[in-house]
């Protein structure tokens, strides 16, 4: 009988002879080919170099400060010299009042913001979509657009002149015999308020993201949706939806990473009106408990919590985005 050899050694073709490994002449062509398109695309590269090191020195480089989370830091002694204290400062975050406070009070502002503020540019979108003339949707997206390039201390300024306590809205309450009525100090609808400028704000950004993955869905749908007698709502919930779904699911994961940011700026300008019991985020945890108060251990250590968990959820968020089959982020 005759006995067919076969060959079970590691990279064996199918001649059962083992590949030969790259000689180092074409080692030295691919290397050297790699570094010609480079120079031939210098130009490129060079475009590229900016903003490679604006991520560099402003977001990479500052994360090597996150050992001062770990240390008695202080400005005197700097980062080699300072005590290690280990996970103090996590142990004294999270006993610290201050900072449950502030930890509540962000995830509140986070939920409204999620719940309100995100699905806002997506009906504004869609509203948009259903109308006919296209000189309209121009001018709508323009005006809700503009907010967007304002900055926070104007926008603080008009809200103030509207619903504080010598705007129209206080003046029209006062009419009817409610005196004393200022929407911008009252802490118990605080939370609702800065909901309600974020939407005013950034409505118009959100809509022109929404606006672009529904010019993206092809005609075609909605016209066999139509001659099936789909009416307008049922091609809205059957073609203009799942069309937006990818930029809907990328958008929300990266919402969920930053649920634990809500707007310094915003909430910096107006805590002294509502007290801090109100206005108190973990980003003016961080100003006042680090750079007014001097504890740079704890405001770094509650800096490094924030990071952490926004990591975690932006990864949970884009493992569970990819087993509903509605793609991810990476």
């Amino acid at each position: 009988m005759a006995v067919i050899e076969t060959s079970d050694r590691a990279g064996a073709g199918p001649s059962g002879r083992a590949d030969p490994e790259p000689a180092p002449e074409y080692r030295l062509r691919t290397r050297a080919s790699v570094w010609t398109r480079m120079k031939r695309e210098r130009w490129t590269y060079a475009f590229i170099v900016p903003g490679v090191l604006f991520f560099a020195v402003f977001a990479y480089i500052p994360l090597l400060g996150n050992v001062v989370a770990f240390q008695d830091f202080s400005p005197y002694w700097g980062i080699f010299n300072s005590e290690w204290v280990g996970f103090d400062n996590f142990v004294a975050m999270m006993s610290d009042p201050q900072f449950m406070r502030a930890l509540r009070n962000t995830l509140t502002i986070s939920f409204l913001q999620i719940a309100f503020a995100f699905p806002a540019p997506i009906l504004l979108a869609i509203l948009l979509n259903s109308l006919i003339s296209d000189r309209i949707k121009r001018m709508v997206q323009s005006i809700v657009y503009l907010p967007h390039f304002i900055s926070w201390v104007i926008v603080i300024s008009i809200w103030q002149q509207v619903l504080g306590g010598a705007g129209p809205v206080a003046d029209l309450f006062s009419q009817i015999g409610v005196d004393g009525v200022n929407i911008m100090s009252n802490p118990d609808t605080f939370k609702i308020l800065v909901t309600s400028q974020v939407i005013w704000k950034d409505i118009g950004w959100g809509t022109i993201i929404f606006f672009a993955a529904i010019s993206g869905i092809p005609s075609e749908l909605y016209e066999a949706a139509a001659a099936d007698g789909a009416g307008p709502m049922r091609r809205i919930w059957h073609v203009t939806l799942p069309g937006m779904v990818p930029v809907i699911t990328l958008l929300l994961i990266l919402t969920i990473g930053s649920v634990l940011t809500v707007g310094f700026e915003q909430l910096l300008l107006q805590q002294p009106a509502v007290g801090s019991a109100a206005a108190e985020v973990l980003d003016t945890f961080v100003y006042y408990r680090g750079i007014q108060g001097g504890d740079w251990g704890l405001a770094t250590a509650a800096g490094l919590f924030k990071g952490v968990i926004g990591t975690i959820l932006v990864v949970a968020a884009n493992k569970f985005a990819k087993r509903l089959g509605t793609g991810g982020l990476f």
